[in-house]
């Protein structure tokens, strides 16, 4: 079995790691305004939504909960293992903000904008785009927009549409895609800057380090938990799918996974095969030897 990652081994685009630097709230509105292009005076993040700041939360939060000075709320989630239907776990984040706004009190005519934000380490609609943009428009009319207030937006480290996107946005995302070693060099940018000393920081932070052990044992046991059920309960395709991960996250420690491999190994619905390949992604020392061996 792989060896637990250590705090000093992350980078942005482990989970809990991005969870801490966002929730420092100059961190989080510059990437704002950089995902979205335009200026937000100031965002309050919630640290009451975050496992990060706040271990006795049920369930483990893996995304970035804020609001600006308009009350438009933002939901923000780093994406390194390229899950199954992205736009319904989309719909499903708007309706949770939603259902939490009404619940508190708020009529359906005072609900804010809301944009929810995934970062994907990977192409998610493979048109090698740096950013994908989604809100409703009428199919007959499509200069017709519902204006429901909902936005989806989708950045990708895979993109390579350089000139129709900011400099500083592919230079974020670069940083987001890097390894440990690469995340260090000079990025010649000054947000990237900022997050590599926020990372530092937190890095050598005793307490941020004892949050990180608690956040990963909490991982194991929501783990462990959710494959008994799926045992008990006889789900073989939620099975298949925690294999899926398990080897791209053991592959994804060793080297980045091309497009081609990670496709491969999503469409394998064979509990054998994908059993076969999680030994031998656990044995090898590189993505090479997998492939030669595979």
């Amino acid at each position: 079995m792989k060896q637990r990652k250590q705090l000093k081994e992350l980078t942005l685009k482990d989970n809990f790691m991005f969870g801490a630097v966002m929730m420092e709230e100059e961190n989080c509105k510059r990437f704002l305004e950089l995902a979205l292009e335009f200026p937000i005076e100031r965002v309050e993040v919630s640290k009451e939504k975050s496992i990060v700041y706040h271990p006795e939360y049920k369930g483990v939060r893996l995304d970035v909960y804020a609001k600006d000075e308009k009350n438009t709320r933002y939901n923000v989630e780093m994406q390194v293992v390229k899950k199954p239907e992205l736009g319904k776990r989309v719909r499903y984040y708007h309706g949770q903000i939603d259902m939490e706004l009404l619940l508190s009190g708020s009529d359906y005519t005072e609900l804010p904008e809301v944009y929810v934000i995934f970062i994907c380490d990977f192409d998610p609609f493979g048109k090698k785009k740096y950013r994908y943009t989604f809100e409703r428009r009428c199919a007959e009319d499509t200069e017709t927009y519902l204006k429901e207030g909902c936005k989806s937006i989708f950045l990708s480290t895979s993109g390579k549409n350089d000139k129709e996107v900011p400099k500083e946005l592919v230079k974020f995302l670069n940083f987001v895609k890097a390894d440990l070693n690469e995340s260090e060099t000079d990025f010649e940018d000054d947000y990237v800057g900022q997050l590599q000393e926020t990372i530092h920081r937190i890095k050598t932070n005793r307490e941020m380090e004892e949050r990180f052990m608690i956040f990963e044992e909490m991982l194991r046991d929501e783990r462990t938990e959710g494959k008994a059920e799926g045992k008990a309960e006889g789900r073989a395709e939620g099975k298949v799918e925690a294999k899926i991960e398990d080897i791209l996250e053991l592959l994804g420690d060793k080297a980045q996974i091309s497009e081609d491999l990670r496709s491969k190994i999503e469409s394998e619905k064979n509990l054998e095969t994908l059993t076969r390949w999680y030994k031998l992604a656990v044995k090898v020392d590189s993505l090479e030897e997998f492939l030669n061996q595979m």
